[in-house]
C-alpha cells in the first residue's frame, strides 16, 4: 500500500515536472530579419501555448517603450505580429507569456539606411560620458555628472541598476561605490557630490548595465589643498583691486599735476605782485624825493619872506615907539 501511494506520487511528480518544462520552454521568438532598412516592417513571429495570450513590447534605444500590443496565439500556439517603422537605431523585441508565469524572450534588431550587401552588426551603442572638475580642494564638495547615451538617445532608468557598478578609486587604493549616491538630474543625466577627505587623484569610475550590454565611462580629479580655482578668483580680484588703486593714482597725479600748475600760476602772479610793489615803492621813493626837493625849493622861497616880514614887522614897532 504504501509503495503504491509513493508510485503515484512519483508519477504525479513527473507529469508536473514535464509540464513544468513544457511551460517553461515552451515560448520561442523569432524575427524576419537582423537589420530593417527604411519603409520594411518589422515581422515577429513565434511559438508559445495554444490560445496563450501573448505580449509583445518594443524597446526604443534609449530604453522606452516605443510599441506595446497584446496578441494570441492559435490552437496550435503559433503567432505573429508586423511593426511599423522606426527610426535608425537598435531596437528590443520582448514577448512575454502570461501563462507561463511571465516567461519571456528578447531579440534586438536594428533600423538601419541599408540592410543588403554590408551586414551591420546588432549591438547598441552605449556612450558614457563622466563629467569632473580637473581639480579640487580638500573637504570642499564637488559634483560629478554623468550622461548615457544609446544610439545617440538619452537613456533613462534608475541610478542605482543603471550606474550599479559604478565606483570611486581614492588615493589610498580603497574603492567606494556609488550605486546609491547617484541621484537622476534629467533622464539621461546622472550627478553625484562628493566631498575628497585627503589630496591626491580621485578617479570615478561609472559602469553602465543597459540592454544586456554594458558600457564604461572615466574621468579623474586632483585634490589639492586649497582650490587652484579660488586662487584663481583671489589673484582675479586682487588685479581688480591693483586696476582700481593704479586708476586712483592716476587720478591723484593729475589732480596733483593740476595743482603744481595752480602753485606755478599762483607764484608767478606773486611775483607780478611783487614786481608791482617794488614799482610802487621805487615810484614813492621818487615822489618822497620829489617832496624833499620841492621842500628845499620853498624853505629857500620862504625864509626870505619870513625875513621881510620880521624887518617889516620891526620898522612899524619902531615907528609907532617914535610916535608915542
Amino acid at each position: 500500500m504504501n509503495r503504491l501511494k509513493l508510485l503515484v506520487a512519483i508519477f504525479l511528480l513527473i507529469v508536473m515536472l514535464a509540464n513544468f518544462f513544457s511551460q517553461a520552454y515552451a515560448l520561442q521568438l523569432s524575427t524576419d530579419n537582423e537589420v530593417y532598412s527604411e519603409g520594411q516592417p518589422l515581422l515577429v513571429y513565434g511559438r508559445a501555448l495554444p490560445d496563450e495570450p501573448v505580449i509583445i513590447r518594443l524597446f526604443a534605444p534609449d530604453g522606452t517603450i516605443a510599441q506595446f500590443n497584446q496578441i494570441t496565439a492559435d490552437s496550435n500556439g503559433d503567432f505573429s505580429h508586423t511593426s511599423a517603422n522606426y527610426p535608425y537605431g537598435t531596437y528590443s523585441v520582448e514577448a512575454i507569456a502570461t501563462k507561463e508565469n511571465g516567461t519571456s524572450q528578447i531579440a534586438d534588431v536594428k533600423f538601419a539606411s541599408s540592410s543588403s550587401l554590408i551586414p551591420v552588426p546588432i549591438q547598441r551603442v552605449i556612450i558614457t560620458q563622466v563629467f569632473a572638475p580637473q581639480t579640487a580642494a580638500v573637504n570642499q564638495p564637488f559634483r560629478v555628472f554623468v550622461q548615457v547615451t544609446s544610439d545617440g538617445q538619452l537613456v533613462a532608468g534608475s541610478p542605482s541598476k543603471l550606474l550599479g557598478g559604478s565606483h570611486i578609486h581614492l588615493p589610498s587604493g580603497d574603492i567606494v561605490n556609488l550605486s546609491n549616491s547617484l541621484k537622476t538630474l534629467h533622464p539621461g543625466l546622472y550627478y553625484t557630490d562628493f566631498t575628497p577627505p585627503q589630496e591626491g587623484t580621485y578617479v570615478f569610475h561609472i559602469v553602465v548595465d543597459f540592454q544586456r550590454t554594458t558600457s564604461h565611462g572615466s574621468a579623474a580629479t586632483l585634490v589639492l589643498k586649497q582650490d587652484i580655482t579660488g586662487i584663481s578668483n583671489q589673484i582675479r580680484k586682487l588685479n581688480s583691486v591693483l586696476d582700481s588703486t593704479t586708476q586712483e593714482l592716476d587720478k591723484l597725479k593729475a589732480e596733483i599735476q593740476g595743482f603744481g600748475d595752480v602753485l606755478n600760476s599762483s607764484q608767478r602772479s606773486i611775483t607780478q605782485a611783487n614786481q608791482n610793489i617794488n614799482r610802487s615803492v621805487t615810484s614813492m621813493s621818487e615822489s618822497v624825493q620829489n617832496v624833499e626837493a620841492a621842500s628845499g625849493q620853498f624853505n629857500s622861497l620862504f625864509l626870505p619872506v619870513v625875513a621881510l616880514i620880521a624887518i617889516i614887522i620891526a620898522l612899524q614897532i619902531t615907528i609907532l615907539a617914535r610916535r608915542r
